[in-house]
């Protein structure tokens, strides 16, 4: 049994004193000694104020009202990024999330996960609106596989990713494949009228 066996009905058994502890394992306790521990004066306060240095917590960013914040934490952090803020359905799913769920629950991160998804999807339809349409065949490295070899590289190694470098192209463009059969779809319907 160990020192720190959870769940056993005997005592827990005798902590090893520091003098014990000293002399079986080498270099244990150096640091104990407050005239030999280097870190001593950063951890002073006296010390930190003297040279100008403050531990204060700093001021709040404004906008923490409207962050995502998880049910663990009282408070936002004082400072957070910015750059990509939540909008339309991810934010809704996101913010479900981290309301409703601990961090410690895989619901918390799947749902995190989905409105990353629905983030990636929302941006895909508003860049091809916008005329700036993903380059699909380039992100999927197809060309590049063609341009070098691609019957050796595929079959002539020892590479495990063979079997799913044809589902490749359909997983990363499941999106722009979705649209195309919904547009096949719609145009098939008009044409029956």
């Amino acid at each position: 049994m160990t020192d720190n066996t959870p769940y056993i009905a005997d005592p827990p058994r005798r902590v090893p004193s520091s003098a014990e502890l000293r002399e079986r394992i080498p270099g244990w306790g150096s640091d104990l000694d407050v005239a030999d521990r280097p870190s001593v004066p950063k951890l002073s306060r006296e010390v930190g104020l003297a040279s100008g240095a403050h531990w204060d917590v700093p001021e709040q960013q404004p906008g923490a009202e409207g962050r995502e914040r998880s049910i663990e934490h009282a408070h936002v952090t004082p400072v957070f990024g910015t750059a990509q803020p939540l909008s339309g359905l991810p934010r809704v799913v996101k913010r479900y999330a981290y309301r409703r769920f601990s961090e410690g629950r895989l619901a918390h991160w799947m749902l995190l996960v989905v409105g990353d998804r629905l983030d990636v999807a929302t941006h895909r339809v508003t860049d091809a609106f916008r005329g700036r349409p993903d380059r699909v065949v380039h992100e999927t490295g197809v060309r590049a596989e063609w341009r070098a070899h691609p019957v050796r590289s595929r079959t002539g190694s020892s590479r495990r990713d063979w079997r799913h470098g044809l589902l490749d192209p359909l997983v990363a463009n499941w999106g722009w494949l979705a649209a195309l059969g919904g547009v096949v779809l719609v145009v098939r319907r008009l044409r029956r009228r």
